[in-house]
């Protein structure tokens, strides 16, 4: 399959060129030249199949013009070897879990399929050292990280905000060591993703150096992640069928660059049966806003206690832009809004535990939230829970007033020593750190 810019400027790329590159030459997002349709028989069928058979169906859709199939289908389950569980939270609301990963965060599965599409390549052509530049505001480093760690030809770079992560996620990828290099920028997220996309229309930089990215920019980031909203249709299906009910679903998003729910707007267009969805903001509610008013204004991105989510120029508005050709109404017609401060999601954790016992992270109470405030008659409403709560065990707490058990994998990363590279919001200071390395 063929990929284009969503600047419509660069040249056509194929799919190796478009995970490798991660960014086209014009700075836009590569998009598929089309998205298959899956046939009426697989959705009628789908809550008889498992995990790792739904993703693969997905993934062939995808990406099987360009890999074989039995290297494809390794991928696939060997990415996907844990489970990404919806549970019940309240009669009409699910939670889908998507922590079960190495590192308690749904990146995992993204940035592992990442990994290992990355190496197939580098393997089938005897490429020279990629390496992997990503920035990240909490989850999608430690994800990338560990997707990547110990993988022959791959080095990667993480950039994040100084201070601005919470200790157990810095802990996750700034104890790695080996083919992992943290990066601590004096600045916010969209400071470390503006040196991360300025690194790419370097030409010095790209001449020493093979460059891609592992943000959700990357075609091999964002597209698995539609695999879980499948497996989450075909769980709330067979849920359905074993209670004798009939619903609409309606999925809530937590959203901070976008990537996550543009994944599962693709899968809508292949033909996931999802009612409507629903971005969830925090106070960063540029996505919101362009949905009341029709105009798209980045800012400066706020902190707060989701902090995941804190992105104020969320890179995948362009996808999504593109999908709908532009058109507004559209895309409006699709998804909704909705954000909330830092006491409101507090306020929703705890009246979360108090009433069902159930743990919410920051994230995933934006999500929770945003259903109790908007299911209608005859819906059902599934959230993401993007993280588990002990990796963000301090606020959580503070909150729900009751001890989080923090995990023995979660606990493992934080006896390791943290090594990481301080540097200033200075794209020359980056770009001499990085030809030093050569």
């Amino acid at each position: 399959m063929r990929y284009y810019s969503t600047n419509k400027i660069a040249p056509w790329a194929d799919l190796q060129k478009a995970v490798v590159k991660g960014l086209a030459e014009d700075r836009g997002l590569y998009m598929p030249e089309h998205i298959k349709p899956l046939p009426k028989e697989f959705f009628e069928n789908i809550d008889n199949l498992s995990f790792q058979e739904i993703a693969y169906t997905v993934a062939d859709a995808f990406f099987g013009e360009d890999v074989e199939a039995e290297a494809l289908k390794n991928i696939v389950y060997d990415t996907l070897a844990f489970d990404c569980p919806i549970v019940k939270v309240e009669d009409n609301i699910y939670s889908l879990e998507l922590f079960h990963g190495p590192t308690l965060a749904f990146k995992d599965v993204g940035a592992r399929f990442m990994a290992r599409l990355l190496q197939y390549f580098i393997r089938k052509e005897n490429k020279e050292q990629v390496n992997v530049l990503v920035a990240t505001s909490g989850d999608t480093g430690s994800a990338v990280a560990n997707g990547f760690l110990g993988v022959d030809g791959i080095h990667v770079y993480v950039l994040y905000p100084k201070g601005k992560v919470s200790k157990i996620q810095e802990c996750q990828f700034t104890t790695l060591g080996k083919n992992i290099t943290a990066i601590e920028i004096d600045g916010v997220f969209d400071d470390c993703q503006a040196l991360v996309k300025t690194a790419f229309m370097d030409k010095e930089l790209n001449s020493q150096l093979k460059l891609t990215s592992a943000n959700s920019i990357n075609v091999a980031r964002f597209l698995p992640q539609s695999f879980y909203y499948f497996y989450a249709y075909a769980q709330a299906v067979r849920s359905l069928k074993a209670s004798g009910k009939n619903a609409d679903i309606v999925m809530c998003v937590p959203s901070g660059n976008f990537g996550n729910i543009c994944s599962a707007l693709f899968g809508k267009r292949m033909g996931l049966p999802i009612k409507r969805f629903i971005a969830a903001n925090n106070a960063n509610d540029i996505f919101y806003n362009y949905l009341k008013t029709g105009e798209y204004v980045p800012r400066a991105s706020q902190q707060t206690i989701a902090n995941a989510m804190d992105v104020g120029d969320p890179s995948n508005f362009a996808r999504i832009y593109d999908l709908y050709n532009g058109n507004h109404a559209d895309i409006c017609e699709q998804i909704s809004g909705a954000t909330y401060t830092d006491e409101q999601i507090a306020q929703s954790m705890q009246q979360c535990f108090n009433t069902t016992k159930y743990i919410l992270d920051p994230h995933g109470a934006c999500g929770y939230q945003a259903l109790k405030e908007s299911l209608q008659d005859g819906e059902i409403g599934i959230f993401c829970e993007t993280a588990h709560p002990a990796k963000f065990k301090d606020t959580v707490e503070n909150i729900i007033k009751t001890e989080v058990e923090i995990p023995e994998r979660l606990a493992d990363f934080m006896k390791g020593e943290k090594q990481s590279v301080l540097m200033p919001n200075d794209f020359n200071t980056f770009k001499d750190f990085l030809l030093k390395q050569k």
